[in-house]
C-alpha cells in the first residue's frame, strides 16, 4: 500500500510539473514571444540591448510598438521593432515634423524629447556618450545634415504616403538614425508578429507614449 501511495504521489507531481512545462511551451509558440532590442532606432522610449515581452495575435492600433520581420537585400530576415504610425487606407503626410493623418493633424508625444534637442543643437549632444559608441559621429553627421527630425528617404521633410488596404507604415522614435518604412517600404500584417507589451530587462515602467 504505501509503494502504491508512493507511485501515485510521484505521479501527481511529475504530472502536474509536466503540465506547467507544456503551459509555457505552449503559450511560448503561440501567444508570446521575448525579442531583443537591437540598436538605436527606438530611442529614447527604448534602449539598445532591452528584452521586451511580445503578445501575438492582438489588434494592431496605432502608435502600438510591434514587431516586425523584415527581409533585406540579401534575403536575411531578421525581427525589428518599431511604432505603428499609418494603418491600412490611410494617408500620411509630414511637413517639417508634424504629422497628418488623412489631413488631420495628429500629435507624436513620444517624438517630444528628440525633436527638442534637435532644435537645440541637432542633437549633437545627445549622440554623445559611451552608449553610442563607434556610431555616435557617423548618429551626429546624419543629424547635422537633416532639414528636420522626420525626412523621407531623399532627405524631404515634406512627404506624402497613401497605404493599401493590408499596408502598415512603422517609424522608429528615433527619426534620425532609423531605417523604417521610409526607406523598406510598408509592412503587411502577416509581417507584423505581435505588439511589445511588456519588458523584462532591465525591470522599469513601460511607457509606450
Amino acid at each position: 500500500m504505501k509503494k502504491s501511495n508512493t507511485a501515485i504521489n510521484i505521479l501527481k507531481e511529475w504530472g502536474l510539473f509536466a503540465f506547467l512545462i507544456a503551459t509555457i511551451i505552449l503559450s511560448r509558440i503561440f501567444l508570446w514571444s521575448p525579442v531583443k532590442v537591437d540598436g538605436h532606432s527606438m530611442d529614447p522610449t527604448l534602449a539598445d540591448g532591452e528584452y521586451l515581452l511580445v503578445l501575438k495575435h492582438q489588434s494592431i492600433d496605432r502608435f502600438d510598438i510591434v514587431v516586425a520581420s523584415e527581409t533585406d537585400d540579401s534575403g536575411t530576415t531578421k525581427e525589428i521593432v518599431k511604432r505603428v504610425i499609418g494603418l491600412p487606407g490611410e494617408t500620411i503626410q509630414y511637413e517639417n515634423d508634424t504629422l497628418y493623418i488623412n489631413g488631420v493633424k495628429t500629435d507624436e508625444p513620444y517624438l517630444a524629447e528628440y525633436i527638442k534637442a534637435f532644435k537645440k543643437d541637432k542633437l549633437q549632444s545627445t549622440y554623445t556618450g559611451e552608449d553610442y559608441d563607434d556610431n555616435g559621429e557617423f548618429f551626429r553627421k546624419l543629424a547635422q545634415q537633416a532639414q528636420a527630425f522626420t525626412v523621407d528617404k531623399d532627405g524631404s521633410p515634406v512627404f506624402s504616403i497613401t497605404l493599401s488596404d493590408d499596408q502598415y507604415l512603422l517609424l522608429g522614435d528615433d527619426r534620425i538614425v532609423s531605417k523604417d518604412s521610409r526607406q523598406v517600404g510598408t509592412f503587411s500584417a502577416s509581417q507584423i508578429q505581435g505588439e511589445a507589451k511588456f519588458r523584462f530587462w532591465p525591470l522599469l515602467p513601460f511607457k509606450t507614449y
